[in-house]
């Protein structure tokens, strides 16, 4: 753990260790480092900056029960993760997932309110012991403090962009209709079964028979081993990229989502689907089994926005806006920031003006 004062404000990243988490507290972390909002807090004394996450994985009883239940977080920790809460304190504390919860408050309330605290998704806790709580709109929570998003907080720094298109250049002199297909996998909700795998391997298939589809078909660390192996021999069968670990060479997810023509993307992911659109591609929903109330009034906001579409027989290229709503994420920590810590003012007194003027 990279520990050290930072110019501007300290900033501490912690998840419960899932990918989908980490990936969306890091996102918000990256966007506030943009030159252009970074200058408008540079002037934060910040001090303990850590640069690595910060993976929390209570145990013990209280793990079993509503994060609202926990009578003490802080001992539901392992030894080395309860030393990391102690001073010198964050300006701000980005937290994702809900067992992460209990300690996005916690650490306002070792800091005596010091540090701006900020969490990732409905804590299920008293909004009250937040500063700032960011929820996708689909969990239907509200209150002053609560920021509501469509999707998932998605964010790729310029200088990532360059390099992953230089590094896979070759995929942009494909020719023919470049598809990304983004598997997920189990989840709370939805299951990747046989028959699912089954309905979307016919529909690839489809696509590249009639439709001159090149396919570039990437795995999640969830996707089940037998739909790993039938995808992969689809892949063969029709000449496609397939890729599912380092084994197959570098990850491409970010070179398919910046050099396709359009996306197939499972249902089961807040973060893949929100990611895909933050690249504006035409995203085609694929179905797996199970519901979810909260899911489906995701997937019918990204429909009602033209952003996607269910995937059915024929695949479709559209345009729409990409969807960045980390860039209202950012701005609204920025605005709270510059709140608690009003920029310096170079502006000189006016008696100095006048002595000015007077000697003229």
């Amino acid at each position: 753990m990279t520990k050290s004062d930072a110019l501007g404000p300290s900033v501490w990243v912690a998840s419960d260790g899932r990918a989908g988490h980490s990936a969306q507290a890091l996102a918000i972390a990256r966007a506030l480092g943009e030159m252009s909002r970074w200058v408008k807090i540079a002037h934060v004394n910040g001090k303990g900056h850590k640069s690595d996450v910060i993976e929390l994985t209570p145990g013990g009883l209280q793990k079993f029960l509503p994060t609202n239940m926990w009578w003490s977080p802080l001992s539901a920790l392992p030894a080395d993760q309860k030393q990391l809460f102690q001073p010198p304190w964050p300006t701000l504390w980005i937290g994702a997932g809900g067992r992460v919860a209990p300690y996005s408050s916690l650490i306002r309330e070792l800091s005596d309110g010091a540090t701006f605290s900020m969490h990732i998704m409905n804590p299920h806790r008293p909004l009250a012991e937040y500063d700032l709580v960011v929820i996708p709109e689909h969990d239907g929570v509200t209150g002053d403090n609560v920021l509501q998003i469509v999707g998932a907080p998605a964010y790729f720094a310029p200088e990532i962009i360059e390099d992953t298109e230089l590094a896979f250049a070759d995929l942009a002199e494909e020719r023919g209709f470049k598809v990304a297909v983004i598997l997920g996998g189990d989840s709370k909700s939805h299951k990747m079964t046989e028959a699912a795998c089954e309905r979307l391997e016919a529909q690839l298939l489809r696509a590249t028979q009639t439709q001159n589809a090149r396919l570039r078909i990437v795995c999640s660390r969830r996707t089940p081993t037998h739909a790993r192996v039938r995808f992969r021999a689809l892949a063969e069968k029709t000449g496609s990229h397939f890729w599912e670990s380092p084994a197959d060479g570098p990850n491409p997810y970010l070179a398919y989502l910046l050099l396709s023509d359009a996306a197939i993307v499972t249902e089961d992911s807040t973060s893949m689907l929100s990611e895909t659109a933050y690249f504006g591609l035409p995203i085609h929903i694929a179905r797996l089994e199970g519901k979810s109330g909260k899911f489906s009034h995701f997937h019918k906001s990204l429909i009602d926005r033209g952003i996607a579409r269910w995937l059915d027989d024929k695949l479709d290229h559209w345009t729409y806006q990409p969807l960045r709503e980390i860039d209202r994420v950012a701005d609204a920590i920025i605005a709270k920031l510059m709140e608690r810590y009003p920029p310096p003012s170079f502006e000189r007194p006016t008696e100095a003006r006048e002595g000015d003027q007077d000697r003229r």
